[in-house]
């Protein structure tokens, strides 16, 4: 999924206004820092996400038969290669996570 760093950097303020409001977080470095740290986290994450898109996207354009992006069986075949591609990863996902990316944010 793309999202522009401007948006990754306001999220990066949301996550540490939450974290700020929280009375079970005690800060050890200075707030700035934690928060370039968490724009780094998320960027890495989308990109290893984007790899995994682009790797899925390949694996069902390689099939013998052709199979159309939107059809249910593109749909199907999406999930599971994702699914299996994040748990390569390392990473669990819920069902509801690994939808097909509707577009750029």
């Amino acid at each position: 999924m793309r999202i522009s760093r401007e948006k990754i950097v306001r999220l990066s303020h949301k996550v540490m206004d939450v974290l700020v409001a929280s009375d079970e977080v005690e800060f050890i470095e200075d707030r700035d820092t934690i928060r370039q740290q968490i724009v780094t986290l998320l960027t890495a994450s989308l990109r290893e996400e984007e790899k995994a898109d682009a790797e899925v996207r390949k694996k069902i354009t390689s099939q013998k038969k052709e199979i159309l992006e939107g059809s249910e069986e593109w749909d199907v075949l999406y999930r599971k290669y994702y699914t299996e591609e994040m748990r390569r990863m390392g990473v669990q996902t819920a069902p509801e996570e690994h939808r097909r990316p509707q577009g750029n944010y």
